[in-house]
């Protein structure tokens, strides 16, 4: 790339500022909450700018040269619950949320490495022998990347899956949606799509005459043994996943985004034959704060391996929300219908992952630049001859 690519690489990155995959408070901002989520919630195109600008923050081409290496920044995240339940679903009363750290090490001009920490508390600490401890740590994603150009960029690790938008819009770090809850179609530790991805990954961005097309390829291991946990140890048979998602973010339709995915994996569970599974995803959102409007479908189709019948488990989530333009701008009411249909012959989901009709109805409010406060109501219903659920929920927020 020419040092005048280079300059205009940096400037793209340094008016993205905030980015879907990690968030740099360290960095100074002068915008509104409003306008920092509305960055957050961004694609993977996004994301890879604002990584760059994590990485090498503030930089020109010609201060680029000058930076030692290697450089780290970090930024961190963390939360504080309450729920009040008529059945338990979760949690009761108050619970200390995940603690998060986003870490970003650039190894040199085109090398940069990511991580993401968690630390989530453990319902059984103190029980059994040896004592569990009190929480567990988990290296959510670990990826280094090495970039040719916008175009291209090639990196190995472990990810959230690319194969809807949530999961790669919202990482770790509950400040950065605009809810309490995520749709439990990509909760973390669901099994519904496999939330973390082990492998290689192709991605990039092209004008495609402002149409701003990206994509993302990628090879890897899929399911483990255990169907909510990626292979992170070996892929536990010999048919590696691959993935391939499409986006538009169209000049003319600033703030829009819409994209579909492939996922192919074969699952292998103990005690259980094999199927070949196959995801369609496909998404369509309006990424502003007035409105805010998310929409992703996901159909997850088992087959088993030498037999013919094929289920089908469907799920979709509609969300809505708007932030208010009194009170200066740090109230937003939100709302999300979502949905979960198991295919009752899905013998890899079934007795694993339940049905679900929910509403959530909540509200943010921004206490200052870095914290927030939600409090939201939801209902749910399992099965549909089955009394809904209710609960009330409060959360406190905050990045540094």
């Amino acid at each position: 790339m020419t040092r005048l690519g280079d300059r205009l690489f940096l400037r793209a990155a340094l008016v993205v500022a905030i980015s879907a995959m990690f968030h740099a408070p360290a960095a100074g901002q002068d915008s509104p909450p409003s306008a920092l989520r509305t960055a957050v919630s961004g694609s993977s195109a996004d994301q890879t700018a604002h990584d760059d600008q994590m990485a090498h923050p503030g930089q020109t081409g010609s201060d680029a040269a000058l930076t030692e290496y290697p450089s780290l920044r970090i930024s961190g995240f963390g939360n504080v619950d309450f729920s009040a339940q008529d059945q338990t679903e979760g949690p009761r009363g108050f619970s200390e949320g995940q603690f998060v750290l986003h870490l970003v090490a650039a190894l040199s001009p085109r090398v940069n490495v990511f991580s993401e920490l968690s630390f989530t508390p453990r319902a059984d600490a103190g029980t059994g022998t040896p004592a569990a401890t009190g929480f567990n740590a988990e290296v959510e994603r670990l990826i280094v990347r090495f970039d040719h150009s916008d175009r291209l960029k090639v990196s190995f690790g472990r990810y959230h899956t690319p194969v809807n938008w949530w999961n790669t819009a919202f990482h770790h770090g509950a400040w950065l949606q605009t809810t309490i809850s995520r749709p439990e179609m990509v909760q973390f530790g669901g099994r519904f799509i496999p939330v973390h991805f082990v492998g290689a990954l192709v991605e990039g961005a092209v004008p495609a005459s402002g149409l701003n097309v990206g994509y993302q390829a990628g090879i890897g291991n899929g399911r483990g043994n255990v169907i909510s946990r990626g292979g992170d140890a070996g892929d536990n048979n010999a048919r590696p996943a691959y993935l391939l998602s499409l986006f538009s973010k169209p000049d003319r339709l600033f703030g829009l985004q819409v994209g579909g995915s492939f996922y192919g994996d074969r699952v292998s569970v103990p005690a259980k034959p094999e199927f070949d599974e196959q995801i369609l995803a496909a998404h369509a959102v309006w990424q502003r704060e007035d409105p805010e409007l998310i929409a992703e479908i996901a159909d997850v189709r088992h087959q088993q391996v030498g037999a013919t019948p094929t289920s089908s488990s469907i799920a979709y989530y509609v969300q809505a929300a708007y932030r208010l333009p009194a009170f200066d701008r740090l109230w937003k009411p939100y709302f999300r219908f979502e949905h979960i249909g198991i295919d009752p012959t899905d013998q890899v989901f079934a007795g694993v992952v339940p049905s679900l009709d929910g509403s959530t109805l909540g509200v943010r409010y921004d206490i200052s630049t870095y914290a927030a406060v939600k409090a939201e109501v939801r209902v749910r219903q399992r099965v549909s001859d089955q009394p809904r659920t209710n609960g009330a929920f409060l959360q406190v927020c905050f990045t540094f």
